[in-house]
């Protein structure tokens, strides 16, 4: 850790308790954001629950939370998680909502799992956005807030300063992205390898939607993607990929719709864009060699893809996410 990084003020994230919210979302941000992670050589955040109420129930009632520290803490907050909602139809808490408000107001990055989408369109800091929630009450989001471009087919939607996850086993894979944005792809595989959690894969839009691996009982796509991230760079095709699945293009296409809601091809742009930008942060300076190691062909093509995706060039990633010199 450089001297510069080591007095570096921590990220602050604040995480709204409400009534009802899921353990495991809050354990989650507890687990992202809150744990102690000297291992790692950047700064971590400092990690705060609030609520509107000094005792919060959690759902279904197993106990009740306290000591946590009221809704101020969102105003001193860089980051502010809101989870989801039992009954994401009911009124939102004012106050919550406020709070909410002031934070978009002054530039916070936003947050919502699950069904906390609700609580950040009430807000009104959707509007005009793209967001996803659980799939569940999509139908009741859209008629409900129809100014929302929701996408109820992703894990997560990354919306520049909002980001929404899907179901609550998605709060995990955006955790997980906000690290990956925050510290850099090396930094988000450490702390996955901690999980014992897949590192996860940017989807393919400049949102960085990310699909897992299927994790089914059909494996008909696990052993071919493992075996594709092993020879991204040898000028791979969809075509290819067909035959080494030994499936027509348009099996496999369809495929890879059902397991992971994107295209072959889609697929393996992601892949080799990651595995750019991880080159790139490991210390590699030469892009016709980054190009050629990714897959991506040519420096121009790193270029667009690479920016299309994060919304930086090869030289402001590498000055934001590359060794510290």
């Amino acid at each position: 850790m450089t001297q510069e990084s080591s007095h570096r003020s921590p990220h602050r994230v604040a995480m709204i308790v409400s009534a009802g919210s899921n353990p495991f979302e809050l354990g989650v941000a507890t687990e992202l954001f809150g744990l102690r992670r000297p291992e790692l050589p950047v700064p971590w955040y400092a990690f705060e629950l609030c609520a509107a109420t000094p005792s919060v129930p959690m759902h279904a009632g197993f106990f009740q939370l306290s000591g946590v520290a009221g809704l101020h803490a969102v105003d001193r907050a860089d980051t502010v998680i809101v989870p989801n909602r039992p009954d994401p139809e009911a009124a939102a808490d004012p106050d919550v909502l406020d709070a909410v408000r002031r934070a978009a107001a002054r530039g916070a990055r936003l947050v919502s799992f699950c069904t906390g989408t609700f609580t950040l369109a009430a807000a009104g800091v959707l509007d005009g956005r793209r967001a996803t929630t659980h799939w569940r009450w999509a139908d009741a989001f859209t008629a409900r807030f129809p100014r929302v471009h929701l996408d109820p087919g992703v894990l997560f939607v990354d919306d520049g300063r909002v980001i929404t996850a899907a179901g609550s086993a998605a709060a995990l894979d955006t955790a997980l992205h906000i690290v990956r944005s925050d510290h850099g792809a090396e930094i988000a595989a450490a702390v996955s390898r901690r999980l014992v959690f897949p590192t996860q894969r940017d989807g393919g839009q400049r949102q960085f939607v990310e699909h897992p691996l299927p994790d089914t009982a059909d494996t008909s796509l696990g052993p071919l993607l493992a075996w594709a991230q092993q020879h991204l760079g040898t000028g791979l095709s969809v075509t290819g990929l067909a035959a080494r699945a030994a499936v027509s293009p348009a099996t496999l296409h369809r495929r890879f719709r059902a397991q992971l809601g994107t295209t072959p091809l889609g697929w393996l742009t992601e892949q080799r864009v990651t595995l750019a930008r991880r080159l790139i942060e490991r210390g590699e300076e030469r892009l016709d060699v980054v190009a050629r190691t990714s897959g991506l062909g040519t420096a121009t093509n790193l270029r667009s893809q690479l920016r299309r995706r994060t919304g930086l060039t090869p030289s402001e990633y590498r000055s934001r996410f590359g060794p510290a010199r």
